[in-house]
């Protein structure tokens, strides 16, 4: 079984507009309002390729009954701690011609209900798989990500981490099934520039040697690099086209890869996939769905393996 765990899902708000005036009333073209947040996006993304996951985090207020409900209606199961105070956050993304993002930082978390979180991921069981991504809420403690990693490898569970900075180095510590930076992420991470495929290849193998077991790293219109558990390396070339919206991009990799992995067990595969899930959303408006997953699957060449 597959879960996706959101400590801090949003409504996510997109506002269109054609030429945006800092300062000036403007007007949008459009908008809607969608559940969101890492691993929502996740299991969203593995309900198209039809997978099974259930959706765990918290939510609160008319927010948190809108996240669920929106879940829920696409068939996805979830169960998530409500808490008794204050609303799930609303997020404001404006698409023009460049890219923004308004994000509130969520309701109070407190012990009490972390503690009951943590009781749900006890009863995860050996082989399923777990999905951790997006921030934490600011009343939670920034070892969180490490708390729950702490009580789950106690099983043979697969984690999947997506996280950046100290968050995602802390996570190596537990050795996660797999991780997804990007370039601007691992850049950070080594406090370099990645310049190249070699680059990305170089400094995912040092973050498998501190505990990683697979390492995919996004880069974007180039594609994306799989540093495998077993010794292998492999490149998936990206594919031209107009980008819509680059948010959910990365979670709909992580989700094709995992589907892809279900499904067959080959890294080829499952990258392909992956990188199909990730192009499709970059070229849609909203998150890839069953129809563009499978205009891309013809589009994407199949990943190579990487001679070193």
């Amino acid at each position: 079984m597959i879960y996706t765990l959101t400590l801090n899902p949003s409504i996510d708000c997109d506002v269109r507009v054609k030429k945006f005036v800092s300062g000036m009333t403007n007007r949008a073209d459009s908008e809607s309002f969608t559940a969101g947040g890492k691993g929502i996006n996740v299991s969203i993304v593995l309900k198209a390729l039809g997978i099974v996951s259930t959706a765990l985090g918290f939510t609160a207020g008319f927010t948190g009954e809108e996240i669920e409900r929106q879940l829920e209606e696409k068939g996805i199961v979830t169960d998530f701690v409500r808490l008794a105070e204050g609303s799930s956050r609303i997020n404001i993304k404006i698409h023009t011609e460049n890219e923004s993002e308004i994000n509130a930082p969520g309701p109070d978390v407190s012990k009490e209900s972390f503690a009951e979180l943590l009781k749900k991921t006890d009863l995860l069981c050996d082989g399923d798989t777990l999905v951790i991504g997006g921030s934490i809420p600011k009343s939670m403690t920034e070892d969180s990500y490490e708390t729950i990693l702490s009580r789950i490898s106690r099983k043979n569970i697969k984690a999947v981490v997506d996280s950046s900075g100290e968050a995602l180095l802390k996570a190596l510590n537990y050795h996660p099934y797999l991780i997804k930076p990007n370039r601007q992420e691992l850049s950070e991470l080594f406090g370099t520039e990645i310049n190249s495929i070699a680059d990305a290849v170089k400094y995912a193998e040092k973050l498998k040697d501190k505990g990683a077991e697979n390492v995919i790293v996004s880069l974007g219109s180039e594609g994306a690099v799989l540093c495998c558990s077993d010794g292998m390396v492999y490149y998936s070339p990206g594919v031209t086209g107009k980008t819509i919206s680059t948010v959910g991009a990365g979670d709909s990799m992580i989700a094709g890869f995992i589907a892809g992995m279900e499904k067959t067990g080959d890294y080829i595969r499952a990258l392909h996939l992956g990188t199909v899930c990730g192009c499709a959303s970059s070229f849609s408006f909203g998150l890839a769905d069953a129809q563009r997953i499978q205009e891309f699957t013809g589009i994407v060449p199949l990943p190579s393996a990487l001679k070193l």
